[in-house]
């Protein structure tokens, strides 16, 4: 697969696409199982509020603004380093955050980081890279990994997509997590039935559908 698969229309598209693909990292491969899509600045295509580029490129969020392919990972509350794929194409912002995702190698090395760490009614290892944080840390991605094509072969971060996209029957969708703006656009997308996928929390700052306050 290569960086064609991603530059397929809307930022929704390009998140199906990824989902279900493997994001590797040294000796750690994640399959991803849940995403979201964002957009950019009002005078692009896909005018997003909840993205980062929302009013134009800063040195922080510039490789949302491709060329698609490149990893945009990013400090979040100061903690958790949060990984995405850019989607649009070269000098129109969108990406892909991916959210959760399910351990399929390299299980030593992630239990180490995040040993103990998974919700009380699945298993341990269905929250080693439950939520965005999580999964950053599970994969061991670093600021320095920003602006790598993770359809290289020599990166140090690489994304293998599926041959096909997840059949639809596979595939739920629902407003994104956290965000106080655009909060019930359908953006994010999760497989069915993986104990890895992220519970839904609505921010408290949301603006109820219609435009009232929540």
């Amino acid at each position: 697969m290569n960086v064609a698969d991603l530059e397929i229309g809307e930022p929704d598209a390009a998140a199906r696409r990824i989902l279900g693909g493997t994001v590797t990292v040294g000796d750690v491969s994640v399959r991803i199982v849940e995403v979201e899509a964002y957009g950019g600045p009002l005078d692009g295509p896909w005018p997003d509020p909840a993205a980062h580029s929302f009013r134009g490129p800063t040195p922080r969020n510039e490789v949302m603004f491709g060329p698609a392919g490149r990893l945009y990972v990013y400090l979040s509350y100061g903690m958790h380093l949060c990984v995405n794929v850019s989607c649009g194409p070269d000098g129109t912002a969108a990406a892909v955050l991916l959210r959760a995702g399910e351990v399929v190698a390299g299980h030593h090395v992630v239990e180490t980081r995040r040993a103990g760490r998974g919700p009380r009614s699945a298993p341990v290892e269905a929250g080693w890279a439950r939520g965005p944080g999580n999964l950053g840390r599970a994969l061991g991605v670093s600021l320095a990994d920003n602006g790598s094509d993770v359809f290289d072969a020599s990166s140090a971060v690489t994304l293998e997509l599926l041959e096909r996209p997840l059949n639809e029957k596979a595939v739920a969708s629902g407003p994104r997590v956290g965000v106080s703006s655009e909060a019930d656009r359908p953006w994010r997308f999760w497989v069915i039935g993986s104990q890895a996928v992220s519970s839904y929390k609505r921010s408290p700052r949301a603006t109820a559908p219609g435009g009232s306050e929540a």
